[in-house]
């Protein structure tokens, strides 16, 4: 009999060839079918667009120069209005009663100086007869100038409650639009807090922000005329010349960008209507223009897929891009002319994966002479 170890032993070696046996070679990666494009210069040209608003190049805050309770407000969201218009009203008793004391104020001032006046006539016959002093006359002098003088400031001060009662009614000065109504009858206001908002009638102005970023180029653009386009939203009309009037010295403190203010004019276009504003730029020389399937991102940057003619393969190629024209990404920096970039399914692809050119089917296959032996694709990358 053989001794057990042996037997021990033989099953080991067993166990290892089966096991052994069991292995399978992982399977090579398929040779993937990609389209692609060679890189050729080109020349890109773009704009800067943003959202904008139209606003009126005046627009007052309007509010009642004294206090009081509103009785009435006469103009709603939207009305138009014309200079000297009422718009609103306060209630007015206190303001005739101050007004009503004002002018017996007047009238006892106005009794005063008479009385002085005809004292001084008097006297100055007594002084003249020689039956006074001049020091006596001189005290009847002042006393009628005086009396005077409180005749003046009475009139002055019944001249401020008239106009203080005339403010107890709200009045456009221009004709114009109403854009706000901050307060409703029956509220108690004080004196300049807005009630309403009026949007003159004249020039308009289209608003807009802009980041710190680009501010150096459009202040580059202060009074040129025509240097922005404007295109209204919901209109098919061709843009409108826009010149760049005011830009905003401080950024705005929640958004930390900065307004700019654009005139159109007198054209056509509503108060509030909503548009887009376009910036145009230089156009860039020498550029590559690639689909946006092309581009995916790697470790933070922005990224294609070169095809190594020699060798069939791709490796992964930073780039610089310098915006968007349509579908297609301008690149700018990191590509060459005559290098051959994937287009369409950059997710499925690695490292020096190899590749064939994809050929649409009925036409034949692109494949660099060098690649003639490459082998058929496995798989297409879409």
């Amino acid at each position: 009999m053989r001794p057990p170890f042996f037997s021990t032993a033989t099953g080991l070696v067993c166990l290892a060839l089966l096991s052994a046996c069991s292995r399978h070679e992982p399977a090579p990666e398929p040779v993937r079918a990609v389209r692609s494009t060679v890189i050729a210069p080109a020349t890109a040209s773009g704009s800067l667009d943003y959202a904008a608003e139209v606003r009126a190049r005046t627009e007052s805050r309007l509010s009642f120069r004294v206090g009081g309770k509103i009785t009435q407000r006469g103009v709603d969201l939207g009305d138009t209005v014309k200079a000297g218009q009422v718009l609103a009203r306060l209630d007015p008793q206190d303001l005739r009663l101050g007004e009503a004391a004002a002018q017996a104020a007047v009238r006892a001032a106005q009794v005063n100086y008479d009385l002085a006046a005809a004292d001084l006539k008097r006297y100055r016959e007594l002084k003249a007869q020689g039956f006074i002093s001049g020091a006596e006359l001189e005290r009847r002098e002042t006393a009628a100038q005086a009396a005077q003088a409180q005749l003046e400031q009475a009139r002055a001060q019944a001249g401020v409650q008239g106009n203080q009662r005339a403010y107890s009614a709200l009045v456009a000065d221009a004709p114009g639009v109403i854009t706000s109504v901050d307060a409703e009858p029956g509220t108690v206001v004080a004196a300049g807090t807005p009630v309403l908002r009026l949007a003159h009638d004249g020039p308009r102005d289209v608003v807009f922000s802009v980041p710190e970023d680009r501010l150096n180029g459009v202040r580059a653009l202060m009074d040129k005329a025509g240097a922005l386009q404007v295109t209204l939203w919901g209109e098919e009309n061709k843009p409108l010349p826009a010149t760049v009037r005011e830009v905003a010295a401080a950024a705005d403190p929640v958004t930390r960008t900065f307004l700019v203010k654009a005139d159109v004019g007198r054209a056509a276009v509503r108060l509030g209507q909503t548009a887009t504003v376009s910036i145009a730029l230089p156009p860039m020389e020498g550029v590559a223009k690639l689909p946006l399937s092309a581009v995916f991102e790697q470790q933070g940057r922005s990224t294609v897929w070169i095809v190594d003619a020699a060798s069939m393969t791709v490796r992964a190629q930073p780039v610089a891009l310098g915006g968007a024209e349509g579908r297609e990404v301008v690149v700018v920096g990191g590509l060459q002319p005559g290098q051959r970039v994937v287009t369409a399914g950059v997710h499925v692809l690695t490292p020096g994966q190899k590749v064939t050119l994809y050929a649409e089917p009925g036409a034949p296959a692109q494949r660099p002479a060098a690649a003639a032996s490459a082998p058929v694709a496995a798989s297409v990358a879409r």
